[in-house]
């Protein structure tokens, strides 16, 4: 599962509550949604099938988390860097050229009998597509929408992307029962081709925001640093960032041994992908809630009580999988816990506000680089943690101690968060423009 990376409205923005009608109303942003969703559905396809074709390939629990992770850890080594590519070139050019890129890749990691290596290495190429294009479609969105209607497209994006995930994982299993991992690759690969296209069909050429403004005024590595210098400054935005990477490690560490830990209760390879979607059907149904029936004013105190609930259930489902052995029942059960820990992980809607809210419309760009780099990697670094930990303990064990130590770890994040939470940090509101 990826967490949403934090977006926000284009500065100036108007009051007026939008309708999905009307934010469905403009061109531009029919093929930046469905696309994004199509995309996001395809890896999620491809991670089952690599998974499982690794773990048939070794029985190993860690090699099968290292592949789960490396789908994660480029935005860790080069997201920051690679995001700022999304404002020193044309942003459709970036969409296009990195839905064709890993179209090429994912089709050759199809080939039957490529060697694990070259399979883990082109995976980790794919990878490294998602910083600028994410980036370049964050904001885009902010160009081609305003007012109300960009927050209407961010929070309908990020509840959606949940049930794309979702359609993905269930897909993923079906196909390799059904096919094989090489057949959910070509999907796979398809889904980038057809997001090449739409995007080049439908979206209006724009030039490079630097280019338009007079040129480059920087390296890469420069407004990369103004970036990662901006949030350590804040005190505001460093709780909200530990809140959001420590949690997400251990919260979604388990995607990582879902294969061995689906073969240790007893099912088949359909059951992974069930077993992974069942925590992004938990966080659509949790954002539904929050963001329809909780008034705004009240959603940021329900944050340390939904990351409690977003970790007790995968130290409950662990406990059950690891005293219980293997079975239908132990299999269900973890299932719906992991779903409950989705409903907690609703706490990603309001994190994220307050991440907006704390950053002026001049850092926007690179702080979304940097928070979103950081949670891939997190999230990469936990699978294979958990990999590694199921080398020589039971998945359900490992399970259980994501769940548990999650809860430890992430208590001094928020203790500073519900510190920083009265007001906005004074290093913010003192910020200057930017460089970039």
């Amino acid at each position: 599962m990826t967490a949403g990376a934090p977006e926000g409205p284009p500065e100036g923005a108007t009051l007026r509550q939008a309708t999905f009608r009307e934010v469905f109303a403009v061109r531009e942003f029919r093929p930046l949604f469905g696309t994004f969703l199509l995309s996001a559905a395809g890896d999620e396809l491809a991670r089952v099938a690599l998974t499982v074709l690794v773990y048939d390939r070794t029985s190993s629990p860690l090699l099968a988390a290292l592949t789960f992770a490396i789908s994660h850890l480029p935005w860790l080594v080069g997201g920051p860097l690679l995001s700022t590519l999304a404002d020193r070139l044309p942003r459709h050019r970036v969409l296009i050229g990195a839905d064709a890129a890993r179209a090429g890749l994912v089709a050759i990691m199809a080939i039957p009998g490529t060697p694990l290596p070259v399979l883990l290495a082109l995976l980790f190429v794919v990878g490294l597509c998602a910083p600028p294009f994410e980036s370049a479609r964050s904001a885009l969105m902010a160009d081609v929408l305003d007012g109300d209607r960009y927050a209407v497209a961010t929070s309908l994006t990020g509840i959606t992307l949940q049930l794309a995930q979702v359609a993905g994982f269930l897909a993923g299993g079906a196909l390799v029962a059904v096919l094989n991992p090489s057949a959910a690759l070509l999907v796979d690969a398809a889904t980038f081709v057809v997001s090449a296209v739409w995007l080049w069909a439908r979206l209006q050429p724009r030039p490079a925001p630097i280019a338009e403004s007079g040129g480059f005024r920087g390296s890469l590595w420069r407004d990369t640093a103004l970036g990662v210098r901006f949030i350590r400054r804040s005190p505001r935005l460093l709780a909200i960032v530990a809140v959001l990477w420590v949690t997400t490690g251990f919260v979604y560490a388990s995607e990582g041994i879902a294969a061995p830990l689906v073969d240790s209760l007893g099912q088949g390879a359909t059951a992974v992908g069930v077993l992974l979607a069942a925590n992004p059907l938990g966080v659509t149904i949790g954002g539904l809630v929050i963001a329809r029936l909780v008034p705004p004013d009240r959603r940021e105190r329900l944050v340390v009580p939904l990351v409690l609930l977003s970790l007790i259930p995968v130290l409950v489902g662990g406990l059950v999988a690891a005293v219980t052995g293997p079975g239908a029942l132990p299999f269900w059960v973890l299932v719906g816990m992991l779903f409950f820990s989705g409903l907690g992980a609703a706490w990603s809607i309001p994190l994220n506000v307050a991440f907006v809210q704390a950053v002026p419309s001049a850092y926007r760009g690179r702080a979304f680089g940097v928070a979103a780099s950081g949670l891939a990697g997190v999230q990469g670094l936990g699978a294979l943690a958990a990999g590694l930990a199921a080398e020589g303990l039971s998945p359900g064990v490992v399970v259980a101690l994501s769940g548990g130590l999650g809860m430890i770890a992430v208590a001094p994040a928020l203790s500073a968060y519900r510190r920083t939470r009265s007001g906005t940090d004074a290093a913010v509101g003192s910020e200057g423009g930017s460089g970039a």
